[in-house]
């Protein structure tokens, strides 16, 4: 399976695959027309909690960020994750879609790189 990364607000291409919503909320003012969401990963997004401090923290805690949620996956969504990781084994391709400005600095590199890892185990 390839894993790519899209934001919700870029056009969705033939090329994404199976285009998996990795956000808690659904992207303001995008359509579910225009969205092409083929599942909504919510359970899999970081907690209301952890979201809310993101927003409010410097882009310097990026790493306390990633860190916590890595534990939120290990942790309370660890079930969930374990459900995408074999939903997404089905799909040769898949784009896991976020609304995030940053393209570097964001939920979606987190859980991308968690879901590579259940994919080489």
């Amino acid at each position: 399976m390839e894993l790519r990364r899209r934001r919700a607000y870029d056009p969705a291409s033939i090329d994404d695959g199976f285009r998996v919503l990795v956000d808690r909320l659904w992207p303001r003012g995008v359509s579910k027309e225009r969205a092409a969401i083929d599942l909504w990963a919510k359970e899999t997004a970081p907690s209301a909690e952890l979201r809310h401090e993101w927003h409010a923290a410097p882009a310097s805690e990026w790493g306390v960020f990633a860190e916590r949620y890595r534990a939120q996956l290990a942790g309370e969504s660890a079930d969930a994750l374990q459900e995408l990781a074999g939903l997404l084994r089905q799909h040769p391709v898949v784009t896991l879609v976020y609304a995030a400005h940053d393209p570097v600095h964001n939920h979606a590199v987190v859980l991308e790189e968690a879901l590579r890892k259940l994919q080489d185990a």
